[in-house]
């Protein structure tokens, strides 16, 4: 009687740590996914007029997965100096995969601007997915090298320094990466002369940052030295951002042993929320691309954006961008939203979510208020390490 009982209570036990198991490892999957886009591609793809006015912003994209900040972040502090045209450029006229949680048209595949004869003054190299570091695409490694020039300014986010590290445009020169990725990058490319604790690393034309959320500083850099110093603070009061220049101190510290310890505390013993971020005409890339991307860091157990009717929207500065998630699966925990003027919950698919709202009036960075939403949430050991994987130190 007793050995049932000490096998039933055993079963019962591996059970449970099962399930926490099962229930911690989904999060770590979600993280890592990147979904496929299986829609329809009957999507007018229309490149906005070209200003020959003003200067021109290629942000190079990979279809099959780029990065939301070090993307999005770039398009639109390019985009509201009022003095660039900005167009996010890949090799094919499909949904480029966005990590994490929405599919984005590019504006014009790099066959087309060149038969326009547009040249670019800036070309942003964001994290493009590819199998490994040593593996870049070539097609894009080769435009990069053929439109580069002295007059042309590079600006390398995250870890697109690996696809900048591969022209070999950096060769001798200073360049950067996210702190945790840095020493795997600096081993397929030896050329460069590798720096970290530095937020954006710079020599010449050659601009490369350090993490994710160091999109901005190098951005700013850019903007200054494209447009001066006026144009440049009247972006950083556009995005509330902290400071009244770029900040150029910088710790670059990676994620270390204790630290997956506090992320697998977390996933086994907090509540991992499925999470949705409303799309809406109109509404700002910037802020779009700080929520997603914060708060994918934070491990939910899923992330995805959704629209209204499953459809496309056009944001702010034009770019056609379409929901990963379907309203008739929406099962959601929390709803983001940007609010706008003409928002209003009049859809009861999300009625079961607590609603997240943003607004302008609190003035406030979009990184550091979802910072301190985890905060509140989880605690500051654990918003620490998000910081960490944004590489905002």
């Amino acid at each position: 009687m007793k050995r049932n009982l000490t096998l039933k209570c055993t079963a019962i036990i591996m059970a449970v740590f099962s399930g926490l198991i099962f229930n911690a490892c989904a999060p770590i999957k979600e993280f890592k996914t990147m979904p496929a886009y299986d829609g329809a591609n009957d999507y007018s793809y229309r490149l906005p007029a070209y200003d020959s006015s003003k200067k021109t912003v290629v942000i190079v994209a990979n279809n099959d997965g780029t990065e939301l900040f070090d993307m999005l972040a770039p398009f639109y502090l390019f985009n509201s100096t009022g003095r660039a045209n900005v167009y996010i450029v890949a090799k094919n006229k499909v949904p480029v995969i966005v990590k994490k949680g929405i599919f984005i048209l590019p504006q014009s595949t790099f066959r087309e601007i060149d038969s326009m004869r547009i040249k670019p003054d800036v070309i942003v190299i964001p994290f493009l997915s590819v199998a490994d570091s040593a593996h870049q695409d070539t097609v894009i490694v080769k435009w990069i090298q053929q439109h580069y020039s002295n007059d042309v300014n590079i600006l390398s986010v995250c870890d697109g320094s690996a696809t900048a590290a591969a022209t070999g445009l950096f060769d001798a020169k200073p360049i950067t990466a996210h702190a945790s990725d840095y020493a795997g990058i600096k081993t397929y490319f030896s050329k460069p002369v590798w720096k970290n604790n530095i937020a954006v690393a710079n020599e010449g034309n050659l601009y490369s940052t350090a993490g994710v959320s160091n999109a901005t500083e190098g951005s700013l850099m850019v903007i200054e030295k494209m447009f001066g110093t006026d144009v440049m603070k009247n972006v950083i009061d556009d995005v509330y951002y902290p400071g009244s220049s770029p900040k150029t101190v910088h710790e670059s510290k990676a994620l270390r042993f204790g630290d997956n310890v506090v992320i697998l505390k977390k996933l086994l013993f907090k509540k991992n929320k499925k999470i949705g971020v409303l799309l809406q005409n109109n509404m700002n890339e910037f802020q779009l691309a700080g929520i997603m991307d914060t708060y994918n860091r934070s491990f939910p157990a899923s992330i995805q954006s959704f629209s209204f009717n499953d459809s496309a929207i056009q944001s702010k500065y034009g770019l056609t961008i379409i929901p990963t998630g379907k309203l008739n699966h929406a099962r959601l925990d929390e709803l983001h939203v940007v609010e706008t003027p003409s928002f209003s919950m009049n859809n009861n698919a999300f009625t079961s979510a607590k609603l997240v709202t943003y607004h302008n009036s609190q003035k406030r960075y979009i990184i550091d208020e979802c910072l301190q939403r985890i905060n509140s949430e989880y605690g500051k050991k654990y918003k620490n390490i998000v910081k960490l994987m944004l590489d905002y130190n």
